[in-house]
């Protein structure tokens, strides 16, 4: 995974005497000169910042010096050479012939005589391995998702790859290794440095049965401007790939990736123009001996660029590991920035300084200053940004690596800093803090989100302390609040949440389902704090924390207490609000107007978006039954909230959701509501029965909900009268069709409502319509619809509490003129029968499509049929095809092929709540396919549908898309949810499929399961998945009327 260049926790203690200032009484700058000098000392003069000897460091070896007996010319000796000798006496070198140093020159010993690349690539690609890593959580900097990368072998004995941080993830992750021999291997992380790009896996060598992996070294010391080089990796997705470059810059600024994201900093980078993309991460430079001088790490979107990370503190890390020890990391919270001594000269550089630095160091062209300081880190009040950095502790510094090293040496001690300000001289004590102390190595998963502690890498992208509780995923319960990844919590309820710990006991005294004010602030705009109310719905998800185990780098969970359960119901009573009579008739219909929330947590029946929200209409307060339309409720998989009178906010479920028109029901306990007076919506008797109906010209008043929930009541009239249109969606999902719809002349903007006549009584819903245009982006479309189309639902709910038998031809209907009709063999007499029926508007319906190729209605009717008759009279309303109550056969006169013909046509049953159960397993949610695949397949390879994948789960990773059908299971057909379900429970009690430990860690790790499954073009294919059942157990959500929600959670592992 090659990162790209774009223009691109806790508190530490320490005595207020180790800082310049105190965080009482901060002095402006103009007055640093007078600061105690307990806490920070001037100078009397640049010299004294340095205590010690300066040794002047010998420079490095010219050639001159080196001597030209017993070693072959340089490249640079040759060209010169060349100048005056002809071609035909000496012939000039070649790059893949002449290494840029000899053996002897760069300390290697040369068996083999004259260098060659192609002997060293062979050998090394045997070292570098191709990486497939899965980040299971998001967490930090990173998200969840799958990659590709490279590493390659440090240690091979014990098992150690190099690669990058951002491929070691600080993140939960799950690795494999493949080596050039395509043997996999899986991989531990061990570690991963907190700022710079380098981390380590370990693999077990004796894995490995039909190769012996070899180390590669790493010399960071030969690199050098003008070097050629080889970067041998996984470059964009290719397994193998071997690119070119010339070290051209040693001293380049770490690249910067983006605020938020992971970025290097304290450190040089090298530069080539090699090219590298993505997949090339952690891949090696090598010279042309074979070692490793630097670290693939980034690229330029904007040219050829690449960067490469020095492998100075690679090596000395390595070397920690390798004795089994931890690596210190101190840190001062601190960036620093190596700058020329131009540029030093301005910010007042005493010349004596420069003196004795470029004498010291003569290589150097420049020295460190201070870029910035995070706030309440040791450094703040004892260094400022721009001072520049001369001595620690008497001793001259001139890079970020002897900076570190000291550093690192320190953890818990204090460090004299000598730095020049302006044009004074300053020596500081700073309290080194260890790095792992604001390193974040848990988490909580809370509602299918993740919290972690705020870490040291996103503190410093925006400048604020490394303390807090940082949002990686907001998930179920925290996109409730509008919390979302990027936010910081500060306060849960009225508990302050400075830390995990506090946050866990914050959410264990909440109570389940009820609603809680949080308090948070977005990175973006720390000064800006935001108040949001949360719903505690914690039933769908687990509620556990993780901790990284740091000699393996497993992540090991452990639950956490969960909150209390659902109190006793306690009323409350709200004043429903009375609309001014200038609002009139809005006045008759707001005491029945409710504001429904809907908060889907798994995205299932074609989900795109998680939250919902619209207006709603109470049709029968004693039961508590609500009416809304399906862009507000989309499907019965999630939480719904019910706001009445604007104050009173109920948990309710849903009820019914029509297959066929745009409305659903959700219901509410009406005992939550006390004494609300809220009113039933009235509805016009003959409006209700069909025996009138909304037609062009007519006037009414539309009463709807705007934007801020305020009433919207405007005079209007009826425009037209038409056939509802909506695509076909990606991913397949409800869409409203035969039936006809209204277009108002001028309507206001709104959430939704009704159409009523002056006195308030209602006749007709003004609802929202979703579909999508030709290039598959949702669209909404404002439409009414006559209130007939309730009348069964009414009639079923209100008077006998039992949803409404609905059922369907399985055809899509459209509208053919007569014209047409005749053209394709419509006799006269027909035509006379419907022209003397239908007035002014004579019109039937034509098949269009079928929706389902598995009933017998699919299997009568044909696409081009025109339909003429249903049980004995003319099929010339819509309402008598679109939706059919109670009779499960029909007789259907139709026109086909210019012959009449009629057919006893078995109706299908459509169910009132399509889907009632869901199969979570390794990352896939697993249903029955809903109504809307149905009508995008030719036939349905089997039952088990996957609806959804979730980002770096093993099902993401290893191809197994949504809308794809799994038909067999290692070989056994499974051709519905419970063969699948049982075959899943055979695999884990067959000992053949048990999971097997991993010799380094106590975490279970799963073999390859092989699936067939087929696409939507019925195309089928083999996959493995390898079934991870840490971090993706298998659990099913089952519908249960008995749940507040509707739903339960099982866990079958």
């Amino acid at each position: 995974m090659n990162k790209e260049e774009t223009s691109r926790s806790s508190d530490t203690a320490r005595p207020n005497a180790q800082r310049m200032r105190s965080d009482s009484n901060i002095p402006h700058p103009s007055e640093s000169a007078n600061i105690s000098s307990q806490r920070i000392r001037r100078l009397s003069s640049p010299s004294a910042l340095l205590h010690g000897e300066v040794r002047v460091r010998r420079a490095s070896l010219k050639y001159a010096d080196a001597g030209l007996a017993g070693r072959r010319r340089s490249l640079a000796y040759a060209d010169l050479m060349a100048v005056f000798y002809p071609p035909n006496v000496m012939s000039q070198p070649t790059v893949t012939e002449t290494p840029f140093e000899s053996a002897a020159w760069e300390g290697v010993a040369d068996t083999e005589g004259v260098a060659n690349w192609e002997p060293m690539l062979e050998k090394a690609i045997k070292s570098i391995v191709s990486i497939k890593a899965q980040c299971v959580r998001s967490f930090d900097t990173e998200t969840s998702g799958t990659y590709n990368a490279t590493g390659f072998v440090v240690d091979a004995e014990a098992g150690l790859i190099l690669s990058n941080r951002h491929v070691v993830n600080p993140a939960p992750v799950v690795a494999q290794a493949i080596f050039s021999n395509y043997e996999e291997v899986e991989l531990q992380a061990v570690y991963r440095d907190p700022v710079h790009d380098f981390g380590f896996f370990r693999f077990d060598p004796a894995r490995l049965r039909f190769m012996q992996a070899e180390s590669i070294r790493l010399a960071p010391q030969k690199a050098k401007v003008g070097m050629e080089i080889r970067v041998v990796g996984n470059d964009a997705g290719e397994k193998l790939s071997i690119l070119a470059g010339t070290l051209a810059r040693l001293d380049r600024a770490a690249p910067e990736y983006g605020v938020g994201e992971y970025n290097d900093f304290n450190t040089f980078y090298l530069q080539a123009a090699s090219g590298t993309s993505g997949g090339s991460s952690g891949s090696p430079v090598l010279d042309i001996y074979g070692d490793a001088v630097a670290l693939n790490a980034g690229g330029s979107t904007r040219a050829a660029s690449s960067f490469y990370l020095p492998l100075s503190r690679v090596k000395r890390a390595l070397d920690l590991i390798r004795r089994g020890e931890c690596v210190p990391r101190g840190t001062i919270q601190a960036e620093f920035e190596h700058l020329p001594y131009d540029e030093l000269r301005r910010l007042g550089l005493d010349m004596s300084i420069e003196t004795k630095m470029r004498e010291a160091f003569p290589e150097s062209q420049g020295m460190l200053a201070v870029r910035t300081v995070l706030p309440q880190g040791p450094a703040d009040g004892s260094l400022r940004s721009g001072d520049i950095v001369v001595s620690i502790d008497g001793q001259p510094v001139i890079d970020f690596v002897g900076f570190e090293a000291r550093a690192d040496a320190s953890i818990g001690a204090d460090l004299c800093v000598g730095v020049w300000r302006g044009d004074k001289a300053y020596e500081t004590c700073v309290r080194v803090q260890d790095m792992d102390a604001i390193t974040p190595h848990r988490y909580i998963e809370v509602g299918g989100g993740v919290v972690n502690s705020l870490s040291y890498q996103v503190a410093r992208s925006y400048g604020i302390p490394a303390a807090g509780v940082y949002v990686a995923s907001s998930g179920h319960v925290l996109s409730s609040a509008g919390a979302w990844r990027g936010t910081v919590i500060q306060t849960v309820g009225s508990t302050p949440t400075p830390d995990l710990d506090s946050f866990a006991r914050a959410f264990a005294a909440l109570s389940e389902g009820s609603r809680v004010p949080v308090r948070f602030f977005a990175l973006e705009q720390p000064h800006r704090q935001k108040v949001a109310i949360m719903s505690v719905d914690t039933h769908w998800h687990a509620l556990r924390m993780a901790t990284r185990d740091m000699r393996t780098g497993s992540w090991i969970y452990g639950d956490l207490p969960p909150p209390t359960p659902a109190r006793a119901i306690e009323p409350q009573t709200a004043a429903v609000g009375r609309l001014p009579p200038s609002l009139a008739p809005g006045d008759a219909v707001w005491p029945s107007v409710v504001l429904v929330d809907f908060h889907c947590p798994y995205l299932v029946d074609g989900m795109k978006d998680t939250q919902f929200s619209g207006p709603g209409f109470v049709i029968d307060k004693s039961r508590g039954l609500v009416v809304c339309d399906r862009d507000t409720v989309p499907i019965g998989l999630g939480d719904v909230h019910v706001t009445i009178a604007g104050s009173v906010v109920v948990v309710a479920r849903v009820r019914l959701l029509h297959p066929v028109y745009n409305f659903a029901v959700v219901q509410y306990d009406p005992r939550q509501i006390g004494d609300t007076q809220v009113q039933d919506l009235r509805f016009h008797p003959e409006y209700l029965a069909g025996e009138r109906r909304l037609a062009q010209g007519d006037a009414v008043y539309i009463v709807a909900v705007s934007g801020d929930q305020s009433p919207v009541v405007r005079h209007t009239r009826v425009a037209s009268r038409s056939m509802v249109s909506t695509r076909e969606c990606l991913p397949p999902r409800f869409r409203c069709m035969n039936v006809e719809g209204i277009k108002l002349n001028d309507h206001p903007a709104c959430q939704g409502g009704v159409l009523c006549d002056d006195a308030g009584l209602v006749t007709g819903m003004w609802t929202s319509v979703a579909s999508q245009d030709s290039s598959h982006k949702d669209t909404t479309t404002m439409t009414g619809f006559d209130v007939c189309l309730l009348s069964q639902t009414v009639a079923a709910l209100c008077g006998f509490d039992h949803c409404p038998d609905v059922r369907s031809l399985d055809a899509e209907l459209w509208t053919i003129r007569l014209a047409a009709a005749r053209a394709l063999g419509l006799s006269p007499l027909r035509i006379r029968q419907i022209e003397d029926a239908c007035g002014e508007n004579p019109r039937l319906f034509y098949v269009l499509g079928i929706l389902s190729t598995e009933t017998q209605a699919s299997k009568l009717l044909h696409t081009g049929d025109i339909i003429l008759e249903k049980n004995g009279h003319l099929a010339t309303d819509i309402n008598d095809l679109g939706a059919i109550h109670d009779d499960k056969l029909v007789r259907l006169v139709v026109l086909r092929d210019g012959q009449e013909t009629t057919l006893d046509v078995p109706t299908t049953p459509l169910p009132s709540l399509e889907t009632t159960r869901v199969i979570h397993w390794s990352g896939a949610l697993v249903q029955l396919p809903y109504r809307a695949v149905q009508e995008q397949v030719r036939s349905m390879p089997s039952s088990v549908y996957v609806s959804c994948t979730l980002y770096g789960s093993p099902a993401n990773c290893y191809g197994l898309r949504p809308g794809m059908w799994i038909t067999e299971v290692e070989g056994r057909s499974v051709a519905t949810v419970e063969q699948f379900v049982a075959m899943l429970e055979h695999m884990r009690l067959d000992r053949s499929f048990d999971s097997h430990e991993h010799p380094m860690s106590n975490v279970q790790t799963a073999r390859y399961v092989r699936l067939t499954v087929v696409n939507k073009s019925l195309v089928s294919r083999v996959i493995s998945l390898r079934v991870d059942n840490h971090y993706w157990p298998l659990w099913e959500l089952i519908h249960d009327a008995a749940t507040p929600c509707g739903w339960k959670s099982i866990q079958r592992i």
